[in-house]
């Protein structure tokens, strides 16, 4: 047996750490959905940002190529200033146009005549970059035909190489270009530095919002951890613990869900305690009485035989009564309960009032009947009416007036059993619904006191109540109120 015990609660604790486990990661998964969901936006922002620039940049450079050659047309198209006609040789037309052009930081415009440099604008690069084979062989490839070409150079980085022809209208032989030099290496490099800093930034924004994000998951989690310690600590014998219920969204609508929950399994097994509590204590005094008479039954005594055979049958048909009385008290929690169906409430009246009849040396009389249809289960109905009708039989004498009537008001149904009998005492008229619960008595009245308390089911299984007032010239008057179309808690 020690060695099962150890086994189990070792078992139990490791399913308790898994459970630990899992439930931590499910925070964690949270916490991670929460970052790799804001690493991905913000990787993507990053990555769209440098494209855009990245274009711009090309744009901008693309825009100044194009104003220097526009420049440089202009220039070509009109007169020389100093002698007001056409220019008359290249060398004129690139020594002033290299005269007039400021350029930008970034920026080299260098003239050709023939294959050879004529000159080249002031800048921080000084001619080194003029010596490059790179630079060389693309001037050379497009110094007749013109255009763009981008090379990447181990000392500047990227350039752009523009060469435009000379469109010489006089001296054909010799010809000429402008060669526009773009060095975009610092704007790249700026626009990485951008990069890098908002890269920094992210790392740290995906830091702090990932250490918030595991945070308030772990406040989000924290009435499932509780709910969690609480079932633990909850058994069979102490449900009185509940969870503590804060803040209003989804974790705090299932805390109230499950603090219902834990409201109905309580007074379920509060009632199951009482149920046999009181069982075992009204079962208790009729097996004593059987077993006392069979132990001293004289075997020899035919007469003793016959009387002892006659009081345990007698004790035997109160515990068969009490049985039954209990297993429909049982029955009434359950959705099988209740048969509803249309009933004409006229008739239904009529019927219990005759049926009352047979209960009794009554003045029984109709106190009342109400007409239309009603949706009730009609054997329950008059099962707890002939209870009341039955309770004020016995709390009546010979003769006594005892009245059944029905009424219906504003969509509810009322049914009631008026007695002239001795009344119920103000303090006693709500214990004797309850199971087992009895006030004053009759001699000879062998009841358990479960009477009314079937009839009060009966009622709340339809959705109404019972209750009991004193009725008019004295005695009791019981009556249910019920909903006329239906809407049973216990159906």
């Amino acid at each position: 047996m020690t060695g099962t015990t150890t086994g189990t609660t070792g078992t139990t604790t490791t399913e308790a750490r898994r459970r630990r486990i899992l439930q931590f990661s499910v925070r964690t998964r949270i916490a991670a959905t929460i970052m790799v969901v804001t690493a991905a936006a913000m990787t993507s922002a990053g990555i769209l940002v440098y494209a855009l620039e990245s274009a711009q940049v090309d744009s901008d450079t693309n825009q100044q190529i194009d104003q220097e050659i526009l420049e440089f047309r202009a220039l070509q198209a009109g007169d020389d200033p100093l002698t007001g006609a056409p220019f008359a040789d290249t060398e004129r037309l690139l020594s002033l146009f290299q005269d007039r052009n400021v350029t930008d930081d970034d920026e080299i415009l260098v003239t050709y005549l023939g294959s050879e440099v004529l000159d080249s604008s002031p800048n921080r690069f000084g001619r080194a970059i003029l010596d490059e084979a790179e630079y060389e062989q693309v001037v050379a490839s497009r110094l007749t035909g013109g255009g763009t070409e981008v090379y990447e150079s181990p000392q500047y980085g990227e350039v752009w190489v523009t060469v435009v022809p000379v469109e010489n209208r006089i001296d054909r032989d010799a010809p000429g270009a402008l060669v526009i030099v773009n060095l975009l290496a610092e704007e790249r490099s700026e626009l990485n530095r951008t990069i890098r800093t908002y890269a920094i930034i992210t790392l740290l924004s995906l830091a702090l919002i990932t250490a918030l994000a595991f945070w308030q998951a772990g406040r989000l989690l924290a009435p499932l951890t509780t709910l969690r310690d609480t079932a633990r600590e909850i058994t069979a014998t102490d449900l009185s613990r509940r969870i503590p219920a804060r803040g209003n969204d989804d974790v705090t609508a299932l805390t109230h869900t499950i603090n219902d929950m834990l409201d109905r399994l309580e007074a379920g097994f509060e009632a199951q305690r009482n149920f046999l509590d009181d069982a075992g204590h009204e079962l208790k005094t009729p097996l004593t009485v059987v077993r006392g008479h069979v132990e001293l039954l004289e075997h020899g005594d035919a007469e003793d035989v016959a009387e002892t055979r006659d009081l345990v049958l007698d004790e035997i048909d109160r515990m068969t009564r009490l049985v039954e009385d209990l297993v429909l008290l049982a029955k009434a929690r359950r959705p099988d309960f209740l048969t509803p169906r249309k009933v004409d409430l006229d008739k239904l009246t009529h019927s219990m009032l005759a049926k009352s009849r047979a209960l009794g040396d009554r003045d029984w009389k109709l106190d009342g009947k109400g007409a239309g249809q009603v949706v009730v289960d009609e054997q329950r109905i008059t099962q707890a009416v002939l209870q009341l009708a039955d309770n004020a039989a016995k709390h009546t004498d010979a003769g006594a007036e005892i009245a059944v009537g029905s009424a219906l008001e504003d969509g509810w149904v009322r049914l009631w059993v008026r007695d002239t009998g001795d009344g119920v005492p103000v303090d006693d008229r709500e214990h004797v619904f309850e199971r087992f619960g009895r006030s004053l008595v009759r001699p000879g009245d062998e009841g358990f006191g479960l009477g009314l308390s079937i009839v009060k089911a009966i009622a709340t299984a339809h959705g109404g109540t019972v209750g009991v007032t004193e009725a008019a010239g004295g005695g009791a008057r019981f009556e249910l109120r019920l909903p006329r179309e239906g809407a049973w808690p216990g159906s």
